[in-house]
């Protein structure tokens, strides 16, 4: 083939290559080859000052950029409000300092019984789909919630399927992925939450990986998920036997997604008690340096 005739035919073979993995599930069909990891700061990092309104999430983009930084994952929680004339400001500063607002976390509890429930918990996610359009975002951080009092685990399991598997019909609509978080609930093990994305089977749908809420085999959970994980969270520590918590094996951790292909970011998550103005630039010093090594 010569070169008039691979430009000829170059476009239509990457249409069919785009085409099986825009049609795939979230899992290992869209990790393969070598990883790519990027770093981002986690708003809830920043829980108190934002709290306290001491810091803005305008802040935040700046201190991106000061950290050298790619992306922001922003907590919700301390938004001022979901109105135009904050979310599209927050959405030019960011362009305009090349920092991505690339997800957004929130509340939620797919643990929902009755179809009335179900119907208001879809509403609220429709809501903040919309938010996270606006922004950019490419995803949204929700929870799986408790079981209710009387139902079984499977029985949860099942209902947060059928909302999840609707929330993702809408987001996708919006191009916007969820990530299910493990953070606890029905979602205290990997094999729980995998089992939900298989009933799911949704390729806007996958694992927000938290890499300290594992109470249990932190690392061996954290294996599990990597294949579906579409966002990682990484925190200082996980849970040693019998829940003491003690500092994160960061290099034994972005290993293990390495060897899953992820591709994606490592937003930092930081709940430790010193001053998160000293710790997290420390702390992003140190993952992006084992980023450089374990990702391209």
């Amino acid at each position: 083939m010569n070169r008039r005739d691979l430009l000829r035919t170059a476009p239509f073979l990457l249409a069919g290559a785009l085409g099986s993995h825009l049609g795939a599930r979230v899992g290992r069909s869209e990790t393969e080859g070598l990883s790519r990891m990027r770093i981002a700061i986690c708003a809830y990092s920043f829980r108190t000052p934002l709290g306290s309104k001491a810091l803005t999430y305008a802040d935040l983009v700046h201190m991106a950029v000061e950290q050298e930084i790619d992306g922001l994952d922003l907590t919700v929680y301390w938004f001022p409000g979901t109105e135009d004339d904050f979310l599209l400001p927050l959405k030019r500063l960011a362009y305009r300092n090349a920092v991505e607002i690339y997800s957004i976390s929130i509340r939620t509890n797919l643990c929902r019984p009755t179809p009335q429930e179900q119907a208001r918990e879809l509403q609220e996610i429709s809501k903040w789909i919309e938010v996270a359009h606006k922004l950019g975002a490419g995803h949204i951080r929700i929870f799986g919630g408790d079981a209710p009092p009387g139902a079984s685990l499977d029985q949860a399991a099942d209902w947060a399927a059928s909302v999840l598997s609707r929330a993702a019909e809408e987001s996708g609509k919006r191009g916007v992925i969820l990530g299910l978080e493990n953070h606890g609930g029905i979602t205290a093990r990997a094999e729980t939450m995998i089992g939900i994305l298989e009933k799911v089977d949704s390729p806007w749908a996958g694992i927000n990986l938290d890499t300290g809420n594992f109470l249990q085999d932190p690392y061996g959970q954290i294996e599990a998920c990597a294949p579906y994980a579409v966002n990682v969270q990484v925190k200082t520590q996980v849970m040693a036997p019998g829940g003491k918590p003690v500092p994160a094996d960061w290099g034994r951790i972005l290993q293990t997604l390495a060897a899953a292909g992820y591709k994606g970011y490592l937003a930092l998550e930081y709940e430790g008690k010193e001053d998160p103005v000293t710790a997290v630039p420390r702390y992003l010093r140190e993952l992006k340096a084992l980023a450089a090594r374990y990702g391209a």
